[in-house]
């Protein structure tokens, strides 16, 4: 078995992280503010549609993944039962290859011409996602956080790379965006098996022991495959009835302001890849301290990270004035990061490392049934898009209150101060990104930035100490 994993070591995998998480910020720059830029909205707008759908594939493993995930975190490279794990690698490859026929033949026969391709190439991507993804957990379950900090670097650059060079060669059709994302999921595989030879390469268990395994795994984490994913409905389902509701270029600017959103989120995604495997290996005294100290220090940042918006929308309205009104969907949008993060970072991996898999999965579904019903009452009977993006916002913020309340008590803490100071924030920002003038609504709120941070100067000194002192 594993040694625990000090705060220290934490730190340091953070650290790792956030620097391959730099070059996946630059790629994004290059994905999000780059190329929107060159290529027409409407190509921009069938791209999205291809990530939209393409995000959904993950669905297919059932939850195997998540199952290896569960059972194996604890454990370093050198004790995982490699056989055991290989046979799970050719079974995933056997599914995704069913299920990508499958789909290709669904597209050719059901689908018009620019649809087809969208969808052919999310079949090719139900292989290319899911290997990718176990390429990535099994860096991150064996705690090898420079490995996985490697791969995401070389994955990133090449899928700037990429798009570059489509760019320069006057390639602007979306499928060939969609090739040079799925070459890039390629060549993150081959990374891994070059690196990571055990978990590819050897003989496995019988079919027989092979799928008695798999089903340990679907079984382990089928609940937990489900909280994620429902959890990812709480955009996702709304990113769809706009994509079915309005029409694609309406889809295509609105997907603009939740790429921008994303790129907020670059870091916090860095920080929760290896925040999982250490809590897994962290003594039970010691998780409600270090959850006081993650919160703490994370809450301020985000805060303090929404004044950019105003800066940013004066240089995007420079750079791309055909997407003025992204950035008003970008104002509604981005409270989401305080929310968010707090679910991806803290309480969903605090859920996890507890065992508390089933009643994550039913705060999820309950949001999850909060969610669409509000995004259906917008769409279809108020057809209102503002007012959807805003209850995209409510419903983020009810799945992480939800999550905190339960995480709280099983730790035996309770600080209800936050809460209240966060969506006060959230709703400042929301306020002041509808105000006339850019400018005062920079001032009106930095200032309520300042008072938030004044306010809680002591609990962020404490805690800030604390973390030094460690």
């Amino acid at each position: 078995m594993s040694s625990n994993v000090s705060f220290s070591q934490i730190k340091k995998n953070v650290g790792l992280s956030i620097i391959a998480q730099i070059i996946s910020l630059a790629v994004s720059f290059v994905m999000n503010l780059i190329l929107p830029k060159f290529i027409s909205e409407y190509q921009y707008a069938l791209w999205q549609t291809y990530l939209l759908y393409v995000g959904y594939v993950g669905i297919l493993h059932f939850g195997l993944l998540d199952g290896i995930v569960l059972r194996y975190s604890q454990y370093d490279y050198c004790e995982l039962d490699k056989p055991r794990i290989r046979s799970q690698f050719k079974c995933l490859l056997a599914m995704t290859n069913v299920f990508c026929l499958i789909s290709v033949v669904c597209a050719v026969l059901f689908c018009n011409t620019e649809m087809r391709m969208v969808f052919i190439m999310t079949a090719i991507g139900i292989i290319t996602r899911t290997m990718f993804t176990y390429t990535s957990y099994s860096f991150q379950i064996t705690n090898r956080i420079k490995k996985y900090a490697e791969m995401i670097i070389g994955y990133r650059i090449f899928y700037g790379f990429g798009a570059i060079v489509m760019l320069f060669f006057g390639l602007h059709n979306f499928y060939y965006f969609c090739l040079v994302d799925l070459c890039s999921d390629i060549f993150g595989v081959l990374f891994s098996a070059h690196n990571n030879k055990g978990m590819y390469f050897g003989p496995s268990l019988n079919i027989r022991d092979t799928i008695v395994e798999a089903k340990k795994n679907i079984s382990a984490g089928i609940m937990l495959m489900i909280s994620n994913w429902s959890s990812f409905l709480l955009t996702g389902s709304a990113r769809l009835i706009i994509q079915w509701h309005w029409d694609k270029i309406t889809f295509g600017k609105v997907s603009f302001a939740f790429s921008i959103t994303n790129l907020f989120l670059t870091f916090v995604t860095a920080i929760s890849v290896v925040l999982f495997p250490s809590l897994k290996r962290t003594d039970k005294q010691n998780l409600p301290g270090l959850y006081q100290k993650i919160r703490g220090a994370i809450t301020p940042f985000l805060i303090i990270i929404l004044i950019f918006y105003y800066p940013g929308c004066w240089v995007l309205r420079k750079w791309l004035p055909t997407y003025n009104n992204s950035l008003v969907y970008l104002g509604i949008l981005l409270p989401i990061i305080i929310f968010s993060s707090k679910i991806s970072l803290l309480t969903n991996n605090y859920l996890k490392a507890l065992r508390k898999e089933k009643m994550m999965l039913i705060i999820n579904l309950i949001s999850v049934v909060i969610a669409i019903s509000m995004f259906t009452i917008c769409a279809y009977f108020i057809n209102n898009l503002r007012m959807l993006l805003v209850s995209i916002v409510i419903s983020i913020l009810i799945c992480s209150t939800l999550s905190e309340f339960v995480v709280m008590k099983t730790l035996n803490i309770f600080d209800i101060s936050y809460f209240f100071g966060e969506i006060l924030m959230a709703l400042v920002f929301e306020i002041t990104t509808m105000l006339s003038s850019q400018m005062i609504g920079l001032i009106v709120y930095t200032m309520a930035v300042v008072l938030f941070l004044y306010f809680n100067r002591n609990n962020i000194s404490y805690i800030y100490k604390k973390s030094v002192a460690k």
